[in-house]
C-alpha cells in the first residue's frame, strides 16, 4: 500500500485508521448493533468519517497506478502521436493526484473535539452608540439566516433591545450539525463603516461590535457547585415599557469563583430563566477551563485565523464599497449586501481551509 503523508507519524495513523474502518466495517453489520442506540449512533459516526478517509485513500490508490501506466507509456511507446496524448495524459493525472493526495491529507488532520458541539454567541454592541446596537441586530439577523440555510436550531436567550430597533446585547444558542466548526472563527471585534441613519450629512461613522462564540458544555462536562453561586431575582426591564414583568422573572447568576455574571430576562417565567442563565454559566465556565488545559488548542488559535480573543478585530464592513474584509486571511470581498443576507459560505470555508492548512504544516513540521 503507498501512503501519500508528509510524515511517519501521518502514515502511521493513515494505516491504523485504515484497520479501525476494515473492523468497524464488519461491526455494522452486526444485527444487535440498534439495540444500544447511543452506541449504534456513535458506530456509525465514526464509519462514516472513516469511510470517507477509505475513500479517498482507495481514490489516491486509483489514479497512483494510472498515472504510472501513462508515464510507461510515454517512456516505452514508439508512436509519436500516441507519446504526446500519453504524455498529456499523464500531465491530467499528476494535477488530479494531486489534488486527491491534498484531501487525503485533510482528512487525516486530527478534527478538534469541540468541532461537534453545539455553541452559544454573544453579540454586544462596542463603540458607536446606537449605530453599533444597529448593526449587532444587523449581525445577528445574518447569523440566523445562515443557520436557516443549514437547518440549524436557533434559540435567543437573552437580549437587550434599544428604542431605535438596535440591540445592545444578544445571547443565543445553535444547535445542529458541526456549529462550533464553522462559527468558532467569529469570534473578536467586527468593524462598521457606514452612514448611520441619523446622519442627516452623509458622513461615514466606524463603529465596533464585539462577538464570542463558546461551545456548549452539559452537565457531565463542567461541575458548577451550588455554593459556588449566587442568584438573584429581579424585574424584567425594557425600553418603551417593552418585557416589563410585574413579577420577579429575571435572574442574574454570579459564579463566585471566576467571577462570571450572566443575566437572563427574556422568559416571563423565572424557573426558565435561570434554566437558560445556567446553559450560559456553564458555556463561559468551560471556555474558560478549556483555555487553562488545552494548550495545544490555544496555541492553535493564534495561528493566521487568529486567536478567538474577543478583542482582536477581525474583520471590516463597508457599506459604501460593498466590500468585507476579513484581517486574518487579507481576504476580501465585494458582496457585502449578499453577505448581510446570510450568504457567508464562502467566507467561513476559507477561514476553516486556513486554520486547516496551518494545522497540516504545524503536523507535518
Amino acid at each position: 500500500m503507498r501512503l501519500f503523508c508528509y510524515n511517519l507519524a501521518m502514515n502511521e495513523r493513515l494505516e491504523s485508521l485504515l484497520v479501525r474502518y476494515g473492523e468497524l466495517s464488519q461491526q455494522v453489520l452486526d444485527p444487535d448493533l440498534p439495540k444500544d442506540m447511543n452506541n449504534y449512533r456513535q458506530v456509525m459516526k465514526e464509519y462514516s468519517h472513516l469511510g470517507e478517509i477509505a475513500g479517498a485513500h482507495d481514490e489516491v490508490q486509483k489514479l497512483s497506478r494510472h498515472l504510472e501506466e501513462a508515464r510507461s507509456l510515454v517512456q516505452n511507446e514508439k508512436d509519436p502521436e500516441m507519446k504526446e496524448l500519453a504524455r498529456e495524459e499523464a500531465r491530467e493525472l499528476e494535477a488530479r493526484c494531486k489534488d486527491a493526495e491534498d484531501k487525503l491529507k485533510f482528512l487525516l488532520v486530527p478534527r478538534d473535539p469541540l468541532d461537534e458541539k453545539d455553541i452559544i454567541m454573544e453579540i454586544r454592541a462596542g463603540t458607536g452608540g446606537e449605530e453599533a446596537a444597529l448593526f449587532v441586530a444587523d449581525l445577528y439577523r445574518m447569523y440566523s439566516r445562515f443557520a436557516e440555510t443549514k437547518r440549524w436550531k436557533f434559540e435567543i436567550m437573552n437580549s437587550n433591545e434599544t428604542e431605535l430597533g438596535g440591540i445592545k446585547e444578544i445571547v443565543f444558542s445553535v444547535s445542529g450539525n458541526n456549529v462550533y466548526e464553522n462559527l468558532r472563527y467569529e469570534s473578536g471585534v467586527h468593524r462598521v463603516q457606514r452612514v448611520p441613519e441619523t446622519e442627516s450629512s452623509g458622513r461615514i461613522h466606524t463603529s465596533a461590535v464585539t462577538v464570542a462564540v463558546l461551545p456548549e458544555a452539559d452537565e457531565t462536562e463542567i461541575d458548577i457547585k451550588q455554593e459556588d453561586l449566587r442568584i438573584d431575582v429581579m424585574r424584567a426591564g425594557g425600553p418603551g415599557g417593552q418585557s416589563v414583568n410585574t413579577t420577579d422573572s429575571a435572574v442574574r447568576i454570579v459564579h463566585l469563583p471566576s467571577g462570571i455574571t450572566v443575566h437572563c430576562q427574556d422568559e416571563k417565567s423565572q424557573i426558565k430563566n435561570k434554566a437558560k442563565a445556567m446553559r450560559i454559566l456553564r458555556a463561559r465556565v468551560y471556555e474558560m477551563e478549556e483555555a487553562k488545559a488545552a494548550s495545544e488548542r490555544a496555541e492553535a488559535r493564534k495561528s493566521q485565523v487568529g486567536s478567538g480573543d474577543r478583542s482582536e478585530r477581525i474583520r471590516t464592513y463597508n457599506f459604501p464599497q460593498n466590500r468585507l474584509t476579513d484581517h486574518r486571511l487579507n481576504l476580501t470581498l465585494y458582496k457585502l449586501d449578499l453577505v448581510m443576507q446570510g450568504d457567508v459560505e464562502e467566507l467561513f470555508d476559507a477561514l476553516k481551509l486556513s486554520a486547516r492548512e496551518e494545522l497540516l504544516r504545524s503536523t507535518a513540521s
